[in-house]
């Protein structure tokens, strides 16, 4: 289930970063409902450092303009970085998705 999750991310990062098409957010909604349930289902709350670790990188990078440079690639840099900036909307409501998942099993006990 989770390779159908990342392609489904991948698929609507690149329509929304690419395309751009005026649907009221529902794209950026379905993002964020992908990371949420990619989280629950193949991430370990108690163990998500390599999750985090990628979350924290990823959004860093594109946040900085770091991926600044990859403007300069004739004709795609641009929709790279638009699609690289969904992606890590994505992985943001992972992140999120993750400290709830924690704070939840710890008082549960």
């Amino acid at each position: 289930m989770g390779r159908i999750i990342v392609a489904l991310t991948v698929l609507v990062a690149i329509i929304e970063g690419v395309a751009k098409p005026e649907t009221g957010g529902i794209l950026a909604l379905a993002l964020v409902v992908l990371g949420i349930v990619y989280a629950i289902t193949e991430v370990d709350a108690e163990d998500a450092t390599g999750e985090l670790a990628v979350v924290i990188a990823s959004g860093a990078a594109v946040s900085s303009g770091a991926l600044g440079g990859l403007d300069v690639i004739a004709g795609i840099g641009s929709h790279l970085n638009a699609i690289l900036g969904q992606i890590v909307v994505a992985l943001y409501a992972g992140a999120a998705t993750v400290l709830v998942v924690r704070i939840v099993n710890r008082l549960k006990g």
